[in-house]
């Protein structure tokens, strides 16, 4: 019996739960930097010593963080569903969780890339990365980021995963960041879309079954297993 293809959305939201800072946080991710001075390709052409030490600081921090229960919850799916997480998250915590299909839009932080357009090569990477670090053809390394203004190389992946779905679940984001936000407008019409956030936004132009479990991720996931088990059950 083939298992029904579950697509998880996840957002910051689920990472800020092991202590991991969302971008959105009072005291935030950037601290104290303007955005686009370390996340974006004006703000690396600028400063790259700045740039650096800003996610040198963040790979750093993800040594010193651990899975929660949210992602526990979603690798224990894999028995009973066939589970996709499509993740806005730079962080490894869904692998570390034991999810073995992950895709992830912005980039991941434990990997880099040449500057140039034609680099070929991504590396993985857990150390700092240095001014004069290069890949095997010379180029500058880079944090493997998607910064903004830049091409989502996974989104036309993502969205096709969405239009497979048999259920979809958003987990800990605020739907503010696209073309993210704008990927459950992907699901078929008939596919129930579980919502799973503390302070969750409202959702326009969407005719889905919809369902808000107005949780944080260790809390509301188990319940959204749970809802996700029922409905297995009786399709």
């Amino acid at each position: 019996m083939n298992k029904k293809k579950l697509v998880v959305l996840t957002g910051a939201g689920i990472s800020a739960e092991s202590g991991i800072k969302t971008f959105r946080d009072a005291d935030g991710l950037w601290e104290g930097h303007d955005v686009m001075e370390v996340a974006s390709y004006e703000g690396w052409l600028k400063n790259k010593s700045l740039v650096l030490d800003f996610y040198n600081q963040r790979r750093r921090q993800l040594k010193e963080v651990t899975t929660n229960i949210g992602h526990l919850v979603l690798a224990e799916l894999e028995k009973d569903f066939e589970v996709h997480i499509i993740t806005q998250n730079v962080d490894n915590l869904h692998e570390q969780a034991g999810s073995n299909k992950v895709l992830h839009l912005h980039g991941e932080l434990l990997k880099a890339r040449g500057d140039h357009p034609d680099a070929k090569h991504v590396l993985v990477w857990e150390e700092d990365i240095k001014v004069g670090d290069t890949d095997p053809d010379g180029h500058q390394l880079r944090p493997h980021i998607v910064w903004f203004g830049e091409m989502v190389p996974a989104l036309d992946e993502a969205m096709l995963l969405t239009k497979q779905a048999d259920y979809l679940a958003v987990i800990g984001t605020s739907l503010q960041v696209y073309p993210a936000a704008g990927l459950m407008h992907y699901a078929h019409p008939s596919v129930p879309v579980f919502y799973v956030d503390p302070r969750p936004a409202s959702i326009h132009n969407l005719s889905n079954p919809l369902e808000v479990i107005a949780m944080i991720a260790t809390e509301g996931v188990p319940v959204l297993k749970e809802r996700l088990l029922a409905l297995n059950r009786t399709d």
